[in-house]
């Protein structure tokens, strides 16, 4: 099993997360250095065409891309600990958490959109931090609204870890990068603070990877 990883990606660390919690090693871990471009070169264009990290290649065939995805491969290949509830709308509560962070939140402020509104919108670096507090802050708020549903637990869904978590936990992980408060989201501030004392998510922090800065 081959990943490639960043240690800024926060979509890496979901996965790193998953492999952790799963006992997965890769055989190999490929730095992908988003801050020099090293994701638009042709031999990584050639694993994932959308230029975007992670991306895992298991056995034969091509790469899987997209963190969710790839997680649910790993949950579904490597059952224990399962990652989604067993009813499905527990299921659909768990997939949705998880979808405000990866789809409705994270895709507006990664590392292309960022460059975009800089160099094609001609946005200031102050301009640009503003928009990704928006929009992380906009994840966060409607996160802790539906935390505060009596599915949660001692964590995001009940009492076991799930994709949610995964997903909390980044966008806990990303609040450092844009220096956003947590004060005002109490429920998931408890929880990002019940995970992080987790060593599948404290080992895949991502000022613990290669390549990181000493501290956020």
């Amino acid at each position: 099993m081959k990943l490639f990883s960043f240690w800024r990606s926060l979509a890496s660390y979901r996965v790193r997360v998953a492999l952790n919690l799963k006992g997965i090693v890769p055989a190999e871990v490929i730095q992908i250095n988003l801050m020099k471009g090293e994701q638009r070169t042709d031999s990584f264009r050639t694993v994932n065409p959308m230029m975007a990290i992670p991306a895992l290649i298991d056995g034969e065939g091509p790469a899987l891309f997209e963190s969710l995805a790839i997680i649910e491969y790993l949950d579904e290949t490597h059952p224990s600990p399962p990652l989604l509830p067993r009813d499905p709308r527990g299921r659909a509560r768990v997939r949705g958490l998880a979808q405000i962070v990866a789809a409705d939140s994270h895709p507006l402020i990664v590392p292309r959109v960022r460059e975009y509104l800089e160099h094609e919108i001609h946005l200031d670096a102050a301009a640009v931090m503003t928009w990704c507090r928006h929009w992380h802050t906009a994840a966060l708020t409607a996160l802790e609204v539906h935390l505060k549903d009596k599915a949660t637990g001692r964590y995001a869904h009940g009492d076991s870890i799930t994709l949610a978590d995964i997903c909390l936990a980044s966008q806990a992980a990303g609040a450092k990068y844009f220096s956003v408060d947590l004060a005002p989201f109490p429920i998931l501030r408890r929880i990002a603070g019940e995970l992080s004392a987790i060593e599948a998510f404290a080992a895949a922090d991502p000022f613990k990877q290669p390549g990181a800065p000493a501290s956020p």
